[in-house]
């Protein structure tokens, strides 16, 4: 039976203690904070992170990672393992996916499959988690790659975030959006579509965030009493713990896991982001 390695990126979210439990390397992007970089995942812990944001003057700049970095980590892997599955965020958010194509090029004679998520954060760390287990569990290559592309094909990801601050210095909202946004004390509900992140719907005020990401479940007719439902947060717990204890109360799903957005997702999105991802 060959041996499988796990391959993916820091902004999967993975908990530290699953990745380690499940033998899932991670490879991080890079974030930068002027001069400083830092590796995301490695050298700021999130809640650091979100700190050194608040008080950071400028947006912070974030990089993927390179053809080389992917080429020493699938080198590495393949020492000990005879296969690598890589699952990296999705491609058209950056260039990560590329440069882990780039270095499967050119390791030669290395049985390297690596897939597009086509989502981000811990939506496809989840998926990452269960890829790990099955390996643990003994499946085949083959078993495990058909049940990653049937995964990533039923997951929904929505996310809100506190601030539309950060979303406007990285261009990915308009100025008129943002104050009108700021002033009304507007939430973007969000999700991701094809790749992309999405909007749809727009909360205002901060106590209807919890009863309209409930009520967003509940017209989508989840049954979560099979499944883990993934939840992810930067830099606010206590919300958080009240969507976790909304979920449970309404939906008695199998599991929860909750995650801790890392530097690349919150340098885009802000303090105050929480997400929630769920397997159709």
């Amino acid at each position: 039976m060959s041996k499988i390695k796990i391959v993916t990126d820091s902004t999967a979210d993975i908990p530290k203690h699953l990745a380690e439990e499940l033998d899932i390397e991670v490879v991080p992007l890079t974030v930068h904070f002027g001069e400083e970089a830092y590796r995301d995942g490695y050298d700021l812990t999130p809640s650091a992170f979100f700190e050194k944001l608040k008080n950071f003057p400028d947006m912070p700049t974030t990089s993927q990672i390179t053809p080389a970095m992917f080429e020493e980590a699938f080198k590495d892997a393949l020492r000990d393992n005879d296969t690598i599955i890589c699952i990296t965020l999705s491609s058209k958010a950056s260039g990560t996916h590329q440069s882990a194509l780039i270095a499967k090029g050119m390791i030669e004679n290395g049985d390297i499959e690596v897939i597009d998520s086509m989502a981000f954060s811990y939506g496809y760390g989840m998926i990452v988690v269960e890829a790990a287990r099955m390996v643990k569990e003994g499946k085949s290559k083959e078993e495990i790659v058909a049940q990653i592309k049937d995964m990533l094909q039923r997951l929904d990801t929505y996310f809100i975030v506190d601030t539309l601050a950060y979303l406007k210095k990285g261009g990915r909202i308009n100025l008129t959006a943002a104050v009108v946004g700021t002033i009304l004390n507007i939430k973007p509900l969000l999700s991701v579509q094809d790749g992309l992140v999405v909007p749809v719907d727009k909360i205002r005020g901060n106590k209807n965030i919890i009863p309209k990401m409930v009520k967003l479940i509940k017209s989508k007719g989840y049954d979560l009493s099979e499944r883990t439902v993934g939840l992810a947060h930067g830099a606010m717990p206590g919300r958080l713990e009240e969507l976790e204890e909304a979920i449970r109360k309404d939906f008695q799903p199998k599991g929860v896991t909750v995650s801790e957005v890392g530097s690349v997702i919150g340098a885009h999105a802000g303090p105050g982001i929480i997400g929630m991802f769920i397997l159709r």
